[in-house]
C-alpha cells in the first residue's frame, strides 16, 4: 500500500471554495489560504442561526499504545462512511504539534485513504494559528520580564511567576533555564523554563472561547503569577491582555479543509492532551453542528483522558452535549494490555502481536471493558468501532465484538476505513446512525459547588478505578489558595500519562489496588480549570535518538518527500 504522503498528494482535491459552496457557506465569509485551504469567519453564525444542530458524535478510544490506535483515522473514516451511506457529515479535529511531526509520533491527519487534505499543509503550519499563540504567549511573558525589570505597579513576585515561555518544537535543552543574565540592562534573573505551545494556556483558551469577545476576556484573565502580598495577577494587571487578543483574531477562525473524499473537516486549535483538556475548538463544533446532519469530532487519547475533559470541561463550557460515541480499540492494542509485550515508538512491533492469540487478547480486554463503562458513565450510548488490521483474524474480532457487546456497547464494528476509505466503514455509519437516535442523558462526574479535593477523589475513583487520592502537602496548600482566590468552582483538568488508566505507564490493562498520587496542583484561569499533576508530566517534550525529521526533504519541484 502507498504511504500516507502518497496517498494524499495523489488524490484529487477541490478547490476549497467549492467545498465551501456545498456546505452553503457564502464567499462572503471564506477567507482562503491558497486553493485547498480557508479560514471561516465567525460571521457565518448569524445566517445559520435558524438551522437545526445536527448529531454530536465524539470519538474517543480504548488506552492507546505508544503507536496510536486510528483515532483521527476513524474521526475522518467515519465522517466520510456516513456521507457514503447518503448523510451529510462533517469531522473536526485539532491542529497538530509541529513537535511530534519532527519527533516520533507522526502527524494527526488520519491515515491511507482516510485523512485530511492537504496533508502536509495540515502538519506543517496550516494557516499559522500556532504560530499566533506563540507570538501572543511570549509576547505576555516579556511584559511579565518588562514588569519585573521597571518594578511596575502590579508589584509581582518574581519568585511567584508562573509563566514560562513556550516553542512549537520540542526541545528538551529548554525546559528549565535562567533569563535576566544580561547584566544591569539585562533584566531580573530568575529562574524558568519553556513548554511546547501546545502547552500554553492561550491554546486552551482557543479552543474554548465562544467569540473574539470572549476570547479578549479569557485572555484578561490569565493569572501570570502573584505579588509580594499573595493577589493574583493578570495579563488585565499587565495591560497586555488587549495585544494578546490582536495576535490571535484571526487564530480564532476555524480552518476548512477536506478529506480524501472531498469532505468538509474543520481543523482548529490544538490543546495539549494531558495539561490541557485535548479537544478541539467550540467554534468549530457549533459552526459544523449548523451545516451537516452528523458532526464527527475527535477527544484526544482515551476516554479516562480525552473524554473525560471533553464532557467535564468542553460540554460544560459549551453547552453542548454529544448524541453517541465512538470508542476506537486495535486487536493489537489489547493483546499489549495483557502486559506480554513491550511496545516501543520506532521499533519493530513483538512477532506475538502480529499472530491470533486469543489468550493474551482475553487477559487485555479488561481495558476495553473498563473503557465502555466510562463512556456509559457519561450517560452515553457508545459504539464499538474496531480498526482492522492486515494480521488481524476474524476470531480475534469476533471476541472483541462479544466482549464489548457483553459490557454494554450498543454495537461494536470492524471496519477497514485506512484501506478503503469510506466505504470500509459503512456498517460502522449504519451503528452510529442508529446509536445516535438512542435517548443521551449526558451527566458530569461531579458537581460545579464540589470541593477542588473531591472532584479529583471522583475522576479517580470513578473513571481511573483508583482506590484513592494522595495530595502532596503543597497541594492541599494551593487548593486552599486557589480557592481563596475564588476558583474553587472550576473543573479540573487532570494531567497524566495517556498510556495507562493509572499515573503508571507500566500498568497496562485495568490496574487494580492502587491509589493516585497529585504530586502539584496549577491555575489555568483563563481556560477555566485547575489542572492537577499526577506523575511526571512533560510539558516540553525532547527528540528521539532518530527524529522523524530526519527522512523528511523536498525536491526541486517543492514536493516534500518523507513526511509519514
Amino acid at each position: 500500500m502507498l504511504s500516507d504522503v502518497e496517498i494524499a498528494q495523489g488524490a484529487a482535491m477541490r478547490p476549497i471554495a467549492e467545498v465551501a459552496d456545498g456546505l452553503g457557506i457564502s464567499p462572503e465569509y471564506l477567507e482562503p489560504y491558497g486553493r485547498y485551504k480557508a479560514k471561516v469567519s465567525l460571521g457565518v453564525r448569524s445566517s445559520l442561526a435558524d438551522r437545526r444542530n445536527g448529531h454530536y458524535v465524539v470519538v474517543t478510544a480504548i488506552t492507546p499504545t505508544p503507536l496510536g490506535e486510528g483515532k483521527t483515522l476513524t474521526t475522518i473514516g467515519l465522517g466520510q462512511a456516513l456521507r457514503a451511506s447518503g448523510r451529510s457529515a462533517f469531522s473536526c479535529i485539532r491542529q497538530p504539534s509541529l513537535g511530534p511531526v519532527f519527533g516520533i509520533k507522526g502527524g494527526a491527519a488520519g491515515g491511507g485513504y482516510s485523512q485530511v487534505l492537504p496533508m502536509v499543509d495540515l502538519n506543517l503550519h496550516l494557516t499559522g494559528d500556532a504560530h499566533a499563540v506563540t507570538a501572543a504567549h511570549n509576547l505576555c511573558a516579556a511584559f511579565v520580564d518588562n514588569a519585573l525589570h521597571h518594578r511596575s505597579g502590579v508589584d509581582l513576585d518574581p519568585y511567584a511567576v508562573t509563566w514560562r515561555r513556550v516553542l512549537d518544537v520540542s526541545d528538551r535543552a529548554l525546559r528549565g533555564n535562567v533569563v535576566g543574565l544580561g547584566g544591569r540592562t539585562g533584566g531580573v534573573p530568575r529562574e524558568t523554563g519553556w513548554d511546547i505551545t501546545a502547552a500554553s494556556e492561550l491554546m486552551a483558551v482557543l479552543a474554548l472561547a465562544e467569540d473574539l469577545a470572549d476570547l479578549r476576556a479569557r485572555i484578561g484573565r490569565i493569572v501570570v503569577g502573584t505579588s509580594r502580598d499573595g493577589r493574583a495577577v493578570t495579563t488585565e494587571d499587565l495591560k497586555v491582555a488587549g495585544a494578546m487578543t490582536v495576535l490571535m483574531k484571526d487564530a480564532i477562525m476555524p480552518n476548512l479543509l477536506q478529506d480524501t473524499e472531498g469532505g468538509p473537516v474543520f481543523v482548529h486549535a490544538g490543546p495539549f492532551g494531558n495539561i490541557a483538556h485535548g479537544n478541539s475548538s467550540i467554534i468549530a463544533d457549533r459552526i459544523a453542528l449548523k451545516l451537516a446532519e452528523f458532526v464527527v469530532t475527535e477527544a484526544g487519547f482515551g476516554a479516562d483522558m480525552g473524554l473525560e475533559k471533553f464532557i467535564n470541561i468542553k460540554c460544560r463550557a459549551s453547552g453542548l452535549r454529544p448524541d453517541c460515541a465512538v470508542l476506537v480499540c486495535t486487536v493489537r492494542a489489547l493483546k499489549a494490555h495483557s502486559g506480554r509485550f513491550d511496545v516501543k515508538p520506532g521499533r519493530p512491533l513483538d512477532p506475538g502481536l502480529l499472530a491470533e492469540d486469543l489468550d493474551a487478547l482475553e487477559a487485555g480486554m479488561p481495558n476495553l471493558v473498563k473503557q465502555i463503562e466510562n463512556v456509559r458513565s457519561f450517560g452515553i450510548p457508545v459504539v464499538v468501532a474496531v480498526n482492522r488490521f492486515p494480521s488481524d483474524t476474524d476470531a480475534e474480532h469476533e471476541l472483541v465484538r462479544a466482549h464489548a457487546k457483553s459490557a454494554g456497547a450498543a454495537d461494536a464494528v470492524s471496519h477497514t476505513m485506512h484501506a478503503d476509505g469510506g466505504r470500509g466503514g459503512l456498517e460502522l455509519a449504519e451503528a452510529v446512525a442508529k446509536a445516535s437516535k438512542e435517548v443521551s442523558q449526558v451527566r458530569f462526574t461531579y458537581p460545579d459547588d464540589e470541593s477542588v479535593q473531591a472532584k479529583i477523589e471522583s475522576i479517580a475513583r470513578r473513571i481511573y478505578g483508583a482506590d484513592g487520592v494522595d495530595f502532596a502537602e503543597e497541594v492541599e496548600r494551593k487548593i486552599a489558595q486557589f480557592s481563596a482566590m475564588g476558583f474553587g468552582r472550576l473543573p479540573v483538568c487532570m494531567a497524566k500519562t495517556h498510556l495507562s488508566l493509572s499515573h503508571d505507564a507500566r500498568l497496562k490493562g485495568r490496574p487494580r489496588d492502587w491509589r493516585l498520587p497529585v504530586s502539584d496542583i496549577r491555575l489555568s484561569a483563563g481556560a477555566g480549570f485547575l489542572y492537577a499533576l499526577c506523575g511526571d508530566i512533560m510539558t516540553m517534550p525532547g527528540l528521539p535518538s532518530r527524529p522523524a525529521g530526519e527522512s523528511m526533504d523536498i525536491d526541486a519541484e517543492g514536493t516534500v518527500v518523507g513526511l509519514f
